[in-house]
């Protein structure tokens, strides 16, 4: 038994010591995590049409592809490691601009029926990616420091930092 434990001891070690010694570029706080987060625990499904506003938001505020709120855009991680990876394996950057989030292999563009504020955005996503389309719903809002992304079918939360 303690034959099997110690390798796996050993390596959290070797990670904490790691992790430890770099400098971080990224919020200790950022991650992700498979809970909706409170507020949006009534994500609409994809195909939800008029879908409602997250905080920040008024019904009035449609967006258009040049319409993603500016305190959004730049780069986030979910890891220290998606800001700075210089091998193009940054799994976790999402990078916001003006009018598309940028994944790994894909690439988000609001859709007509999106909502945003001035810290927020809401509503259908056109994605594209691996060649393949697709639409989702999804909500970005700063918390803090942070950037949550929820999105649906299936429910999940990320929360990204900002890299520096």
């Amino acid at each position: 038994m303690l034959r099997a434990i110690a390798p796996v001891f050993l390596c959290g070690m070797m990670a904490t010591i790691l992790a430890c010694s770099q400098q971080d570029p990224v919020d200790n706080n950022a991650g992700s995590t498979t809970a909706v987060p409170a507020g949006a625990a009534a994500t609409p499904a994809a195909d939800v049409s008029g879908a409602p506003p997250v905080h920040g938001t008024t019904p009035s505020q449609t967006t258009s592809a040049e319409n993603i709120p500016a305190s959004l855009v730049g780069r986030w991680g979910l890891t220290p490691m998606d800001c700075t990876s210089t091998r193009g394996d940054a799994k976790g950057l999402l990078i916001v601009s003006a009018d598309n989030l940028k994944f790994y292999e894909s690439r988000a563009v609001p859709a007509r029926d999106a909502h945003s504020g001035t810290d927020s955005i809401s509503g259908n996503f056109d994605y594209s990616g691996e060649g393949q389309t697709w639409t989702k719903f999804e909500s970005l809002e700063l918390k803090g420091h942070g950037l949550v992304r929820t999105e649906s079918n299936p429910v999940a939360s990320f929360t990204y930092a900002r890299c520096t």
